[in-house]
């Protein structure tokens, strides 16, 4: 039976290289990004394939943007067997989106939060739907609980490393809640030649230039992907860098500070117009 799977930064890296090896397997991959034009060559790759694509464009920073997204994918798929999170775009400086939300935060964690909630309903409809966030889980970055959105002496690495603190978080609560419904996995590449988006200084573009010399490709990564999806964790929370199993027994994965970023991150959608 076909498959389908919503692949979030599809376009570019990790994600566009599960988006391929899905549908030349025979599955149907949708593909969300921003950029038709990096689009197009899976499409037309998908089109001889045993499998299928569509592509979805979707600005994932904007709040609004992702809540009308879920709710095209909800219509348009009313079974979705996985959901596989990959977008992320590096700043340099701090950047804001027009909701007033730091942008890191916006897409990094936001769209993958809003995106695994506001899915069930497709997932429920699947026999063990599975939700990968590669988001480099147990990292041990302090949260900055007052902070979160780094408007104090902002680096943008410390400000991706801490908002994937944030998705390790998002994930036990969410496992707490529905486990029922959806496995949640928290999946570590390690160093990968993925696109490289985002706006860097100079600096910063020369040491991405060196790290894409000594990262292995996107395509390395698929294989433990796969895996993940096909056979999910019986287990409702699991973290793996690349094959191999990480604990989730630890501070790191506090439930009283899962609770804690539930709260202010209620807060903080309800005050974006719905």
């Amino acid at each position: 039976m076909t498959k389908t799977y919503v692949i979030q930064g599809g376009t570019d890296g990790i994600g566009a290289a599960v988006a391929r090896a899905l549908f030349l397997r025979g599955d149907h991959a949708v593909i969300l990004g921003t950029n038709p034009e990096k689009a197009a060559p899976l499409l037309r790759e998908a089109a001889g394939a045993p499998g299928g694509a569509d592509f979805v464009r979707a600005d994932l920073s904007l709040v609004s943007n992702t809540r009308q997204t879920v709710s095209d994918l909800l219509e348009a798929y009313p079974r979705i067997d996985g959901l596989v999170l990959c977008a992320r775009f590096f700043r340099t400086y701090r950047s804001v989106t027009s909701e007033g939300f730091e942008d890191n935060f916006a897409l990094f964690y936001l769209s993958r939060a809003l995106l695994s909630y506001g899915l069930l309903p497709s997932f429920d409809k699947s026999d063990g739907a599975v939700i990968i966030n590669a988001a480099g889980p147990g990292h041990d970055t302090p949260i900055d609980w007052d902070d979160l959105q780094s408007a104090r002496n902002y680096d943008g690495v410390r400000a991706m490393f801490m908002t994937g603190r944030l998705n390790d978080l998002h994930g036990v609560t969410f496992a707490e809640r529905h486990a029922d419904r959806a496995s949640y996995v928290l999946f570590h590449p390690g160093t990968t030649s993925t696109g490289f988006v985002g706006e860097f200084d100079r600096p910063t573009a020369a040491y991405i230039e060196q790290q894409k010399l000594l990262s292995k490709p996107a395509t390395d990564v698929v294989p433990p992907i796969l895996r993940l999806l096909d056979d999910p964790p019986k287990e409702p929370l699991s973290a793996f860098n690349m094959y191999n199993e990480l604990s989730i027994r630890s501070p790191l994965f506090s439930p009283a500070s899962a609770a804690r970023l539930e709260d202010i991150t209620a807060q903080l959608l309800d005050d974006v117009a719905k």
